[in-house]
């Protein structure tokens, strides 16, 4: 996650956890989270970091038409793959500017910049478009930071490119038991050894203040053979800690 606003806690990084959220239902695994500053040295540090230890690196923020609007310089510099100019992209542009009635500023152009064999995603809820740059060393994939704009880009393009890309056919399906009346030490006194035990459910534990949150996370073809994995490890964790809890809560998937 790419933005100094995103450190400062100017704003919520909500594109996190949707992009983690979305990213298991598709069954692709999540495996480090990073958020940098708008510093072009930064950037770039966590790129190469990121290429060294995975296959895709996924980047939000950093594609506007402002100066410290500066992924797509960092992503050419680590790929070296300096940035081309692509006209269709700028008409694109203008085409929306001229719609909305808006005045077209000379630095929107930097929105029209790629780097050296890199593809675009379309955006169509802002001028940003995203990128997929591959190279010998990894994929990077740059989506706006804007809510609105990122979730399609994922959605519809860069998920199925993933799955497509690393022929992935499964889903990662949680579930989650909100413990009342135990402490995190209590709970795991009773579950540590069926935790140990498990690689497919696996099975963790988070301490909030209302409850203990036992979470359960099964990796299956689809939804059902899933949840089929997930439901005899719910009903043993149960029996577990029946008499020890006050109450044992399935907690909303929504929520």
């Amino acid at each position: 996650m790419i933005g100094t606003e995103l450190l400062l806690g100017q704003i919520q990084d909500t594109n996190a956890t949707y992009m983690a959220r979305a990213l298991a239902v598709a069954g692709v695994n999540l495996l480090w989270k990073t958020t940098v500053g708008d510093n072009a040295g930064r950037i770039c540090e966590a790129l190469r970091l990121g290429l060294g230890r995975s296959d895709i690196l996924l980047c939000s923020g950093g594609l506007g038409p402002t100066a410290d609007d500066i992924t797509r310089e960092c992503v050419a510099e680590v790929l070296d793959a300096p940035l081309e100019y692509h006209d269709d992209l700028f008409q694109v542009i203008v085409e929306r500017f001229r719609h909305r009635n808006r005045l077209l500023s000379e630095n929107n152009k930097r929105q029209a910049m790629l780097p050296r064999g890199a593809a675009p995603i379309h955006n169509p809820n802002g001028t940003a478009a995203g990128i997929i740059a591959e190279s010998d060393r990894g994929a990077v994939i740059c989506m706006p930071g804007v809510p609105m704009e990122l979730r399609p880009m994922l959605n519809r393009v860069v998920i199925p490119y993933i799955c497509w890309k690393f022929n992935v056919r499964r889903t990662i399906q949680y579930r989650v038991l909100k413990v009342y009346g135990m402490g995190e030490s209590r709970v795991d006194a009773a579950i540590s050894d069926i935790m140990n035990s498990q690689a497919n459910p696996t099975v963790g534990l988070l301490a909030s203040r209302d409850a203990v949150r036992v979470r359960i996370a099964a990796a299956a073809a689809n939804t059902l053979e899933a949840e089929t994995l997930i439901e005899p490890l719910d009903a043993l964790i149960r029996q577990r800690l029946e008499g020890l809890a006050e109450r044992i809560v399935q907690e909303d998937a929504t929520a």
